[in-house]
């Protein structure tokens, strides 16, 4: 994408702190990107993940910001984003779980789950949106699920949550089409990150034994697509949802 101001070009990822998040992160500092990166509890892991960028050449900042919160992205927005830099990238990738059987679900459980992973991707993209408008140009991507697509027992909040990015994709992709603003969504399987590695050996295998290549993503696989879909070289897609899963459900 053409820049036409003397801000800085930045790509803002949510929920950047470690896992997939991370790898996104550094992959697209090492792409030349200024990678502003959300996080909400782990200051520790936020600040050595600048560090390590930083290390490599890469230039990044970490910003606490609970991305359920409407008015704490809204403000994150109004005082380190508008005017100040040039949005090119906005990367939606900040998620929870709260896993439980439906039947005894808590409505506690449901909501916030619901207000981190798909409020909150709402809350950025129309942020970003509003600035990539004026801008005439930008990327918005968006990390929904395998389980979007499969379903999964025990996380019902989780799997309509991430089918709701689905959605959101969609018809945000129809809306900005038309100022030169790209929205796709990619959905990882099961990638090798802390959540998978808490599984038992007889879970893993169960899993594996799904996956037509044999084995478990990693998170720069993920990191390379949505580097991908930033680029130029993406420039003509749109609305889509690419799988990142090893051919499961094939």
């Amino acid at each position: 994408m053409k820049k036409s101001t003397n801000l800085p070009k930045v790509a803002i990822v949510t929920g950047g702190s470690r896992g997939i998040g991370s790898s996104i992160c550094i992959t697209l500092a090492k792409a030349g990107w200024r990678v502003y990166f959300t996080y909400v509890s782990r200051e520790d892991m936020a600040k050595k993940l600048c560090d390590a960028i930083e290390k490599e050449g890469g230039r990044a900042r970490a910003f606490q910001v609970d991305a359920g919160d409407q008015g704490a992205v809204e403000a994150f927005f109004k005082e380190e984003i508008k005017n100040k830099v040039s949005l090119e990238v906005m990367v939606n990738n900040a998620g929870i779980t709260a896993d439980g059987l439906i039947l005894r679900m808590k409505k506690e459980q449901w909501q916030r789950v619901i207000d981190v992973n798909l409020s909150g991707t709402f809350y950025f993209t129309r942020e970003a949106a509003k600035i990539m408008v004026r801008q005439r140009r930008g990327r918005i991507i968006n990390i929904t699920s395998v389980v979007a697509l499969s379903g999964n027992p025990g996380q019902v909040n989780y799997c309509a949550s991430k089918a709701g990015i689905i959605g959101l994709t969609k018809a945000a992709a129809l809306e900005l089409a038309p100022r030169n603003i790209t929205v796709n969504a990619i959905a990882p399987g099961f990638i090798r990150t802390e959540m998978t590695e808490k599984l038992d050996e007889e879970t893993k295998k169960l899993y594996l034994s799904k996956i037509p290549l044999g084995r478990f993503g990693t998170p720069e696989e993920v990191a390379s697509l949505v580097r991908w879909l930033a680029s130029d070289e993406a420039g003509y897609i749109t609305g889509q949802v690419f799988s990142v899963n090893g051919g499961l459900y094939l």
